[in-house]
């Protein structure tokens, strides 16, 4: 059985210590917004058996989204605003690019998009996924309450900025290579969404923490 570390470790804690002032003077991770310049569709459907852990792609490249639920195999799946969850693959690369050794899933986005600025869309805009999938931005970024590794090695996490949220509204099957239509653009709101969700992202926009 592996044992804990100890609370009080001085060489972990000026490990910590280091990491941390590291992130405190690196440059913000974000991508150009000309960066999204090829065809949009999926590269990469991910899934976990847990929450808290990566995202593996899927092995046999497609699998089914459930309405009003996520992705079938996912442990991130339910009844809430946030089922499923997309990273642009130039976000990931991004990271790359400030020396991460990253890959799809990893910031444990269930789809990894091409070509596609999500972030330009207002909450609310509809998206379909190949030919069945209907799915509505419930959510943009993420507030992380604790910091994870990829973090104190880069200074930053590239998910909190450039991660997005959506609800599925029509289920189906979706595959690797599917295009990605933007079917209707929101008006910045979504019904599925909880006020103090958007209350708590615009608290940590405004406090330059997103």
């Amino acid at each position: 059985m592996p044992q804990d570390h100890p609370t009080d470790n001085p060489i972990l804690n000026a490990a910590k210590r280091e990491l941390a002032e590291r992130a405190q003077t690196a440059v913000p991770l974000r991508t150009a917004n000309d960066a999204y310049d090829r065809p949009a569709r999926i590269v990469s459907i991910n899934t976990s058996a847990h929450k808290g852990t990566r995202k593996s792609p899927v092995a046999d490249g497609h699998d089914t989204v459930i309405e009003q639920f996520g992705l079938a195999s996912d442990a991130h799946a339910g009844h809430w605003h946030r089922q499923v969850s997309f990273l642009a693959a130039e976000s990931i690369q991004t990271a790359q690019h400030r020396g991460l050794d990253v890959r799809q899933g990893d910031f444990g986005e269930n789809f990894t998009t091409q070509g596609i600025n999500l972030l330009s869309l207002p909450l609310g805009t509809q998206l379909k996924l190949g030919s069945e999938v209907l799915v509505e931005i419930s959510q943009i970024g993420k507030v992380c309450h604790t910091r994870c590794a990829i973090y104190y090695l880069a200074g930053d996490c590239i998910f909190p900025h450039e991660g997005v949220f959506g609800v599925v509204l029509k289920g189906g099957e979706v595959h690797i290579g599917d295009d990605i239509q933007v079917v209707k653009l929101g008006d910045g709101t979504c019904s599925f969404t909880p006020a103090e969700a958007l209350e708590e992202i615009e608290r940590a926009r405004q406090e330059g923490t997103l």
